[in-house]
């Protein structure tokens, strides 16, 4: 292939952005172009629930980039286009609107969707989805004035947009199938904690609950009824219950694609010249072992760094431990590792759990497996993120600890982890 052929990132989001940003920080002198199917420029994602949607940061915190990086770095922005075809064998993109392109090299951060619910109501006015910022303008909007907002879904984005309903002044209701919240990802000890925030911050949780339909008239919302026939009023429905990623161009190319596209630990594709990064990639993880999707901004922004390295032909391993963090009231916690649901034998806690006249508590919780850290979570107790992805790895590399030693706050976890 010839070398004039440029380097294509599709993909607008953070992980694309990023990629782009390392391929010049690398010294690539070649021609990179970003295609984004978004009218705005490459933002981050956590701010659309966490400090925009609470109206602590302004919008233009959530962007990449200054809008003149782009040109002042000869990064070729494509906004608002869509990649509608790629064929493997001539190395080229289609793209909506454009002539086909050719490229030397391909990353696929085609990202993620929301999975929308198909039940009576659900294109009424009110019934909002969050997942991009034109998605958090609206909510911003629609939450003011003390708005009464059900949310469907009680996982990370549910959570976050139930407490910025109560941070603006409304009246917060979440709809749950399981018994808890984040009951899948935390496991039962840490989800009861989350329910307990809540509920001390007004939220009413409906758990074991289905959703029937989305009630209104004249296209307006009015309600939400239950499975068992119960309506709670609602001027604003937000689903949260989960993303597909999107990897329709993928697997009509002929790419493998198993839960997101399949790349190895350097996020190189089944095809030579194709990688992919971000929400979409299932990438085989040397430090823990296995193969996993994950859909959390450290990803995005880790994984964007590393294959465009890897695309420059840097010997480069994406063996990141999954990291993410959540900011609800007065309890802000940081994760680290991967746990599947019932993989773990006890949560060991090192501090109180307990909320004190109506305070969050102050803890670190470790899901563990025969003696083995797989997970630990700190919440409102921070610099011990290092320590903890330490454990982590020790942990899936084999080793087990002394519970009782790792539960004694005074027992240093730098000294656990060394």
């Amino acid at each position: 292939m010839n070398e004039h052929y440029p380097y294509v990132i599709v993909g607008g989001g953070l992980a694309g952005a990023k990629a782009a940003e390392t391929l010049r920080a690398e010294g690539f002198d070649g021609r990179v172009v970003l295609i984004g199917d978004e009218t705005e420029r490459p933002y981050e994602r956590p701010p659309l629930s966490k400090g925009y949607l609470l109206g602590n940061d302004p919008r233009d915190s959530a962007f990449v980039h200054d809008a003149s990086w782009y040109s002042a770095n000869n990064v070729d922005l494509l906004l608002g286009v869509r990649a509608t075809d790629l064929n493997l064998h001539k190395r080229q993109v289609t793209l909506d609107g454009f002539e086909p392109l050719r490229y030397d090299k391909l990353l696929l951060a085609t990202g993620a969707r929301p999975r929308h619910l198909d039940i009576p109501g659900g294109d009424l006015g009110g019934v909002r989805y969050l997942r991009t910022l034109p998605d958090a303008d609206g909510l911003v909007y629609a939450m003011k004035d003390g708005a009464r907002v059900v949310v469907i879904g009680a996982g990370w984005i549910g959570l976050e947009t139930a407490a910025a309903a109560r941070g603006h002044g409304g009246q917060a209701t979440v709809i749950e199938m399981a018994a808890l919240p984040l009951q899948r990802v935390l496991g039962d000890e840490v989800a009861t904690i989350y329910a307990n925030l809540h509920r001390e911050h007004g939220v009413d949780l409906r758990m074991s609950s289905g959703i029937a339909e989305f009630v209104g008239s004249v296209g307006a919302l009015s309600g939400v009824r239950l499975a068992d026939g119960t309506e709670i009023p609602a001027d604003l429905a937000i689903v949260g219950v989960g993303v597909l990623p999107n990897t329709e161009l993928a697997s009509a190319a002929g790419l493998h694609v198993d839960n997101g596209i399949v790349v190895d630990a350097q996020l190189r594709t089944s095809d030579p010249s194709v990688y992919a990064c971000g929400d979409v990639a299932n990438w085989h993880n040397p430090a823990l072992g296995t193969s996993l999707r994950v859909e959390h901004w450290a990803n995005a922004l880790n994984s964007g760094p590393v294959a465009a390295k890897s695309m420059l032909g840097q010997d480069v391993t994406y063996d990141e431990v999954p990291y993410f963090y959540s900011d609800q009231y007065d309890l802000g916690m940081e994760y680290s590792g991967f746990v599947e649901p019932g993989g773990y034998d006890r949560v060991v806690f090192r501090g109180a759990t307990d909320f004190v006249d109506g305070k969050a508590p102050e803890f670190i919780a470790f899901w563990v497996k025969d003696g083995r850290v797989l997970a630990g979570m700190n919440a409102n107790i921070w610099d011990v993120q290092d320590d903890i992805r330490n454990l982590v790895r020790a942990g899936f590399a084999g080793r087990a600890l002394d519970l009782d030693r790792l539960a004694d706050p005074n027992v240093p976890l730098a000294e656990l982890a060394s």
